[in-house]
């Protein structure tokens, strides 16, 4: 015979593991200086800058 699990202890500690996931993320997230946010967003819209710089064809509702 298996061994018996307590359902809700089972489903506490899921919730506990996706409460820390979450926590991970918004640390990594949230947890930067000023400086730092501006100089990843500065690099962020380089990048888009770049990337749009090498497009061949037109987005959709651009002038031509």
């Amino acid at each position: 015979m298996g061994e018996i699990v307590n359902l809700n202890r089972f489903r506490k500690a899921r919730e506990k593991a996706d409460r820390e996931q979450r926590a991970i993320e918004n640390r990594a997230k949230f947890g930067q200086s000023k400086l730092a946010n501006r100089q990843r967003e500065a690099l962020d819209r380089k990048a888009d800058k770049l990337l749009d710089g090498h497009r061949l064809g037109k987005r959709d509702g651009e002038p031509e």
